[in-house]
Parts: structure tokens; C-alpha cells; sequence
């Protein structure tokens, strides 16, 4: 079992920076694949990006490449989500989820995650 806790929301103007951590209790946590989802009302949760466990390779869904950029720092036990250039579209519930892994495969279906966090609130005001 692995607890997952988000935090580093908040309200930003369109253009500005917020970094989201993701802090992870256990003692195999680098056995892990962790993801960022979000999900907004009205809509269904949405994949954002994925990690490797060793966090070697990542990856993005289209709409954030280049802008948000997920890392770990397995020492620490902690997931980061760097969120550069954020627009109003990007305003959600952003929650960590963590699977394991025996493979670096890329997974970005929410149904094949069992392990989530609360959820962390990010608002982007124009």
C-alpha cells in the first residue's frame, strides 16, 4: 500500500508558475509508475502525464507538452508536477496516482491506477 498526498495548489493569473508535490509514504516507492491526472466538473478525469519509475522517461498529453513537467526524486519520496505558462483551460483538480510496475510500459488509463491522492485544487484566472 502506498498514501499519496498532493499539495502546492492555488490560484495563479494566466502566464504564471505553480509546482504540485505529490508525497508518497512507503519504503518501495521506486517500484511505483506514478501519473497526474486531472478533472474539472462536467468532465471526465483526464490524463496529464506519467512517469517511470526511476523517472528516466515521462510523458505528456498534448495540450501540456512543453508547459508542465513531471519528475521524482525517489530519495524523497515525492512526485512534482512543474506547471509553466498555465492558461485558464488548465484550472482542475489535479490528483497523483501511483500502480506497480514491473515494466517502464506507458499507462495512462485512470482504471489502471489503485493507489490516489486527495486531490489538489489549481485555478487560473485571465
Amino acid at each position: 500500500q502506498v498514501q499519496l498526498v498532493e499539495s502546492g495548489g492555488g490560484l495563479v493569473q494566466a502566464g504564471g508558475s505553480l509546482r504540485l508535490s505529490c508525497a508518497a509514504s512507503g519504503r518501495t516507492f521506486s517500484n511505483y509508475a506514478m501519473a497526474w491526472f486531472r478533472q474539472t466538473p462536467g468532465k471526465e478525469r483526464e490524463f496529464v502525464a506519467f512517469i517511470t519509475r526511476s523517472g528516466s522517461s515521462t510523458y505528456y498529453t498534448g495540450s501540456v507538452k512543453g508547459r508542465l513537467t513531471t519528475s521524482r526524486d525517489n530519495a524523497k519520496n515525492t512526485v512534482y508536477l512543474q506547471m509553466n505558462s498555465l492558461q485558464p483551460e488548465d484550472t482542475a483538480v489535479y490528483s497523483c496516482a501511483a500502480r506497480l510496475s514491473p515494466l517502464d510500459t506507458v499507462v495512462i488509463s485512470s482504471r489502471n491506477y489503485g493507489y490516489w491522492g486527495q486531490g489538489t485544487q489549481v485555478t487560473v484566472s485571465s
